[in-house]
């Protein structure tokens, strides 16, 4: 799937077959904001410096960036050798994000990789001179529906058949998660499920947010897309535990936390794949040439550790399904 960039936006489309298909907006993204000039072919024996900016803590986002320096070094770049990091973490203040990406830009950076919308959104404010790789990012200008959440939905509802009620944890200022909530809404009109949304903006949200889902205690648990919640993931895992509610994740992390579920595009080969943008950009493609991807590879991870403590069977056909089972 690629999204192909002109002058007044985007266009998407999805092959499938013979036929082609209008493509959902809001996904997991790869692609590339390009400056007005084109890169030239880079001289031989240069030292590339590469901008990293996310929103999350080092702790939390080293994992991204542990596979973009994989995809890089697959290419044949060595950190110390042939390329150089100059790294930049908003430790979950996404008011920070701005000053930070205007830091990298005054540092002169060959490109700038960003993870996750609003680190995009902030490195294109600051420059229009520097190419903007992108992974992990949500489109909220376009329209339509997204299959990976209604499919998440889909899982929760094979799992527990009575499923009627969950609460979904989104965060009010990312204007993917708030559409993320709005397309979710959607598919549970068709799945005949209601969905409580509660928003969470940071910690100091965790005792409210928690006492009202506790109050009308739901079926099941789901949370958006959204770095500042998958920093904030441990409490969350372990709230869904404590109240023993089913639950279903946009991230592994999650789950490697403790969490039930996960199901969604492979993040770390998003990042992998930032690698070879960045190559194409080093070696004088045109930024401006460059498709936005859509996730090709897409996971499915069941916590059985977890299943077992909520006391939940996991069924047969959902293992099978699975491309990762963690015992």
């Amino acid at each position: 799937m690629h999204v192909r960039a002109f002058r007044g936006g985007l266009t998407m489309s999805a092959g499938h077959g013979k036929a082609v298909l209008p493509f959902v907006a809001l996904c997991l993204a790869l692609g590339v904001f390009a400056p007005p000039v084109c890169a030239q072919a880079p001289p031989a024996g240069k030292t590339y410096r590469v901008g990293w900016l996310s929103p999350a803590s080092e702790e939390n986002g080293l994992s991204n960036l542990a596979a973009l320096r994989e995809g890089l070094g697959q290419l044949g770049y060595r950190e110390g050798r042939n390329v150089r990091f100059e790294l930049r973490w908003a430790d979950g203040k996404t008011d920070r994000l701005p000053a930070l990406a205007a830091e990298l830009a005054g540092l002169n950076v060959d490109v700038i990789c960003t993870a996750g919308s609003q680190a995009t959104a902030a490195a294109k404010g600051a420059t229009s001179k520097v190419p903007v790789v992108f992974a992990n990012v949500a489109f909220p200008d376009q329209t339509g529906l997204v299959p990976e959440y209604g499919k998440r939905l889909e899982i929760l509802k094979e799992l527990r058949p009575n499923l009627s009620r969950v609460a979904l944890i989104y965060n009010p200022e990312n204007k993917g998660s708030v559409l993320a909530l709005s397309e979710t809404q959607r598919w549970t009109k068709t799945l005949g499920i209601s969905l409580e949304p509660h928003q969470f903006r940071g910690p100091q949200d965790f005792q409210g947010m928690f006492a009202a889902i506790a109050k009308k205690l739901p079926d099941g648990l789901m949370t958006t897309a959204d770095p500042l919640i998958a920093s904030n993931r441990v409490p969350i895992v372990e709230f869904a535990t404590k109240h023993r509610l089913v639950s279903m994740y946009p991230g592994l992390e999650f789950v490697e936390a403790g969490g039930l579920m996960f199901y969604g595009g492979s993040i770390a080969e998003m990042y992998r794949m930032a690698g070879v943008y960045i190559d194409r950009i080093f070696r004088g493609a045109s930024p401006r040439d460059l498709p936005v991807e859509q996730p090709i590879k897409f996971d499915m991870v069941i916590n059985a550790r977890a299943a077992k403590t909520l006391g939940v069977t996991i069924p047969r056909t959902l293992l099978l399904r699975a491309d990762q089972v963690i015992q």
